[in-house]
């Protein structure tokens, strides 16, 4: 029964690990947009201010 589970476990550790890659890249390039699109807000927001427009502009 041991070699049963062994093997499961050695067919199902290379899913499991490719998966965790791609979560970890994945999240990765999820927390790069949002820290990207919240630097260019602050900037728009800075060089907004320096013209005197308001904060946001209206839609």
């Amino acid at each position: 029964m041991d070699e049963y589970w062994v093997a499961v476990v050695w067919s199902l550790l290379p899913t499991v690990v490719i998966l965790a890659i791609f979560w970890w890249i994945l999240r990765g390039i999820l927390r790069f947009d949002r820290t990207e699109r919240r630097a260019y807000s602050r900037i728009e927001a800075e060089e907004r201010a320096k013209r005197g427009l308001p904060a946001h502009p209206a839609e």
